[in-house]
Order: C-alpha cells, then sequence, then structure tokens
C-alpha cells in the first residue's frame, strides 16, 4: 500500500517534543531517522487505521473521545531482513484501544493494512524504518525513557496528495 489514507493520533506538545528528541539523537549519529524528513507533514503519530482508500468522515464518536492517555512503554523493532522498523510501543490501555474502535466503527468496513487492523493492531511511534539491525545496540542506547503524555487530536493524512487534514 503505498498511496494510501491513514487516520492518526497526534501526541501533546512535551510528548512530541520527547519523540523528536530522540529523531535527532538517532540523526546526529548518522543512523536512520523521521526527522531527516523535514515536511511539515512529519509529525510524531500514532497510526489508527490505513487504507487504499476512505470516504470523508468526521469520526465525531472518536473524537469525543480525545483527549487520551498515552504512554511510550518500551522500543520495539518490526525486523525485514537486516533492517527494521524503529518504534516506541505505546501501551494498549482500554481509553487508547476504545479510541482504536471507534475510528473503525466510523470508517465502516475496508481494506485494513493488517499492523492497524482490529485485532492485529500494534500502537507504536515511529523513530526510524530502515534502521540497520547491526546498529540496534547503539542506536537503542541513544532514546530516552519510557514516557507517559496523551494523545490531544486526530489527522487524516493522504499519501497520493501528500497532505493532512486536522480531524480535531
Amino acid at each position: 500500500m503505498s498511496d494510501v489514507v491513514s487516520i492518526e493520533l497526534l501526541l501533546d506538545p512535551d510528548t512530541e517534543a520527547r519523540v523528536r528528541a530522540d529523531w535527532q539523537s538517532l540523526a546526529a549519529a548518522g543512523m536512520s531517522s523521521l526527522g531527516a524528513y523535514r515536511s511539515p507533514t512529519n509529525r510524531p503519530h500514532v497510526t489508527l487505521l490505513v487504507r487504499p482508500e476512505l470516504a470523508a468522515s468526521a469520526f465525531p464518536d472518536a473524537i469525543a473521545r480525545l483527549p487520551v492517555a498515552l504512554a511510550l512503554a518500551e522500543p520495539v523493532v518490526f525486523g525485514h531482513g537486516d533492517r527494521g522498523v524503529l518504534a516506541w510501543r505505546v501501551e494498549p490501555s482500554d481509553e487508547l484501544v476504545a479510541l482504536h474502535t471507534a475510528v473503525h466503527a466510523a470508517a465502516g468496513p475496508g481494506t485494513d493494512a493488517a499492523h492497524t487492523a482490529p485485532g492485529e493492531w500494534t500502537p507504536h511511534v515511529t523513530l526510524a524504518r530502515r534502521l540497520r539491525l547491526e546498529t540496534l545496540p547503539e542506536a537503542l542506547a541513544l532514546l530516552g525513557g519510557p514516557h507517559v503524555g496523551s494523545g490531544l487530536s486526530l489527522r487524516r493524512w493522504d499519501a497520493a496528495s501528500a497532505t493532512v487534514t486536522d480531524m480535531s
């Protein structure tokens, strides 16, 4: 899925700054980092839904659940050969799972990316893509510790047009 639409949960300012500090630490060490992407649409977030197409929706029941507590629990790696995605695993609290459920209920049936589908969702905040796994111990040493914050708002990301729409 390259041209996709996603619904993303944006973080409170302190949590966003905390993730951006991790991005900067990785980039300063010459490692893969989402901090290398200078687009104003590049923000730390938790992806709630990804589909190849998604009809416009206001997601009122999901938005009514905001803000939602959010805990960066520990680093996690989604490996692909000798590289992987490095992320903070987000604790799937009852209120975060209820928000995820509300987003999917409002979206209706569709072709979800497996990592965002109900029952298969792994909530996380991405730090780096294509990180060389041989550098993982060094990368982990650069990260801050667990953090508790909140998710404040939703946005819609349209990859085909590289646009975001604030939803709340």
